[in-house]
């Protein structure tokens, strides 16, 4: 059955924590479309090709083989057959990856990567343009966001978790390049669609993140539960069909 939930907003709002365990819960495929491009940038730095060059950018996505597998808790990003989870989560492949998801000639083949996954199943996907642009008829959409400071705070503690050296500056400075490039660009900007329902999730803890969305899914009436599992109250906002 086709069912399709989308968790879109900025880096550090909790869309990748939030998603893997609505997924879990939900046994649901889980999504990371931004592993996707990650996993691009981390072949176009390998070969040196400069991110201006929109000729082979796209010949680049045109020769290469990315996919997505594994479990929301242990999900494996696979590029030309070569999983990579671990060496696409550099500031370097960041920074990279959000210069390429700025390039219409990347985007526009990445997305019918993303909507083929579509028809796997009921799944949970999180980006920046998935509400808008790649699963735009999405049975239910979500704006996740936080302010600046939370953000920052959030990043720099899964960076460090990682065992990357980075200092709060340098994080800050980061999101703010992305927030700007994401937002301005012309193909596909980060930008809540009109039917999601907005979630600030700044005064919140992961289980509250998760428990409110969790609502939102189980409450849409195409939802597909279990025999016997009884609906829950519709919460309000706006949904999509």
């Amino acid at each position: 059955m086709r069912f399709v939930v989308t968790i879109d907003g900025p880096a550090g709002a909790g869309k990748s924590t939030t998603a893997r365990a609505v997924a879990a819960a939900l046994d649901f495929l889980y999504v990371d479309t931004g592993a996707l491009y990650r996993a691009l940038a981390l072949k176009v730095l390998q070969q040196g090709i400069p991110p201006e060059d929109d000729d082979a950018l796209e010949r680049c996505v045109r020769e290469t083989r990315l996919g997505l597998s594994g479990t929301p808790d242990h999900p494996q990003v696979r590029l030309d057959g070569v999983e990579v989870s671990g060496e696409i989560r550099s500031p370097a492949v960041s920074e990279m990856s959000s210069r390429l998801a700025a390039r219409p000639a990347v985007r526009r083949q990445l997305v019918e990567i993303q909507r083929d996954l579509g028809d796997r199943g009921p799944l949970v996907a999180e980006g920046r343009d998935l509400g808008t642009v790649v699963f735009p008829d999405a049975n239910v959409k979500i704006y996740l966001d936080a302010d600046p400071e939370t953000r920052i705070r959030r990043r720099h503690q899964e960076l460090v978790r990682r065992g990357l050296p980075v200092q709060v500056t340098d994080v800050a400075e980061d999101l703010k390049r992305r927030d700007d490039r994401d937002r301005s660009r012309t193909d596909s900007p980060l930008v809540a669609a009109g039917d999601a329902v907005p979630l600030n999730t700044s005064g919140m803890t992961v289980d509250e993140q998760v428990a409110a969305v969790l609502a939102l899914v189980r409450a849409h009436p195409r939802f597909p539960r279990p025999p016997g599992e009884q609906a829950e109250s519709r919460p309000e906002g706006p949904m999509g069909d």
